[in-house]
């Protein structure tokens, strides 16, 4: 099978350093493998997800020299793929509506996080009654739809809980078959609780979009962020729930900035358009990375 990587930005704001070094060791690994690099636009956010950003999003990454095969899928496009399939889980009785606010699952928590630094949800609405929950939806109540960690860990039974972390960043054909060393994760998914597969204000949550899409575009290799190395426990879950392939994982080290804080768009790290603008070349991108 030939090995397919992909890179998933969501063009909430420009790409920074650190987006260019996931996109670029993405690309790299599948070359070394012979593999196809994929670009995925995670545009599920409508409100922050402009047109305008995703043009320079990969007008970004034809300057650093990529190339990925078209076309490019756009999960905004998709929302009734993913209706469908939370549909599916809550017809299994493996997901409910949730109507609590962030402030009283804030509240609820009692200073309790999950990995994602969220506050962790304690279950409050999965004891609602049918009636209840039929009431209050009939009232127009905007509610979220939660997986029942409880009942989807009952419902996979014996099934191998666990995936395959490639170590290495720099991986040659032959070792991407060997590398693979087994995380598992059972243990892990109840710090997580019962997290949202739909949010109130959009038909799906990154949780869900991603395993779809990784699954309908074949994606055997995810290459991305040591951030999103706990939230690969949820993936896996429901990966087994709907019967998805597994992929392969690497999760690579974060680029910080100066205070040894990760770059992110939330503090306004230096974007690369910016660095553009002041005269910056591909080749000191790709030096400043380690290409």
């Amino acid at each position: 099978m030939q090995p397919v990587f992909r890179f998933a930005p969501s063009p909430n704001g420009h790409l920074h350093l650190g987006h260019a070094y996931s996109a670029m060791l993405s690309a790299r690994m599948a070359h070394e493998s012979g593999g196809r690099f994929l670009v995925r636009i995670e545009d599920i956010d409508l409100a922050r997800c402009t047109e305008a950003l995703v043009r320079d999003c990969l007008e970004d990454l034809a300057w650093l020299g990529l190339e990925w095969q078209q076309p490019v899928l756009r999960q905004s496009q998709h929302f009734e793929r993913y209706r469908a399939t939370a549909a599916e889980l809550e017809a299994r009785g493996l997901a409910y509506p949730c109507f609590c606010t962030r402030g009283e699952v804030a509240a609820a928590a009692h200073g309790r996080r999950d990995p994602d630094g969220a506050y962790l949800y304690p279950g409050t609405c999965r004891h609602m009654n049918e009636e209840a929950r039929a009431h209050r939806i009939g009232a127009g109540a905007p509610f979220a739809l939660r997986l029942d960690m409880q009942r989807a860990m009952e419902a996979i039974g014996g099934s191998t809980l666990e995936w395959q972390e490639l170590e290495r960043q720099e991986l040659k054909q032959h070792e991407l078959e060997e590398a693979g060393i087994a995380r598992p994760v059972a243990a892990d998914l109840p710090r997580w609780g019962d997290v949202v597969l739909v949010r109130k204000d959009c038909p799906t949550s990154y949780h869900l979009s991603v395993v779809i899409d990784d699954a309908l575009q074949g994606v055997t290799h995810v290459v991305r962020g040591q951030d999103l190395f706990e939230a690969t426990a949820v993936h896996r879950m429901l990966q087994v729930l709907l019967g998805l392939p597994a992929p392969r994982y690497h999760h690579h080290p974060l680029i910080l900035d100066g205070e040894g804080r990760k770059l992110s768009k939330s503090e306004a790290s230096t974007p690369l358009r910016q660095l553009r603008m002041e005269g910056a070349r591909v080749a000191d991108i790709r030096a400043r990375l380690g290409f």
